[in-house]
């Protein structure tokens, strides 16, 4: 299974983008869908994620900017990200985990996507 981003880009401080992550194959037994980050230098950190009950949880530095929502019929899940700061660039990772067969958490990952918010 392969995750699928795009939607990254240049945009100027204020702006807005929204990512979007689909997967190639199915994926059953999803725990939760999510979307991080990591910026030159810096470890990769969440950003924003939702269980299979829609539960959503968000870094502090992004609550009331962005949203995350997620299609789990279709294995899909979005990021919209409203009023960009500079420090919001980076390179955004979606994530989608599971149980596998042996009721472990497994971790599927996208390959990346650039967003530069310029000042």
């Amino acid at each position: 299974v392969q995750l699928q981003a795009s939607g990254g880009g240049l945009v100027q401080a204020g702006g807005s983008l929204r990512l979007s992550c689909a997967a190639s194959n199915n994926i059953f037994s999803i725990i939760s869908m999510g979307w991080y980050r990591q910026a030159p230098g810096k470890q990769r950190d969440l950003v924003a994620s939702i269980t299979s009950s829609g539960t959503t949880a968000y870094a502090d530095s992004v609550k009331g900017r962005f949203t995350i929502s997620g299609d789990g019929a279709r294995y899909q899940v979005f990021l919209q990200m409203n009023s960009l700061k500079p420090e919001d660039t980076a390179v955004y990772y979606c994530n989608i985990r599971r149980l596998n067969d042996y009721r472990a958490p497994e971790d599927y990952w996208g390959q990346g996507t650039l967003v530069t918010v310029s000042s």
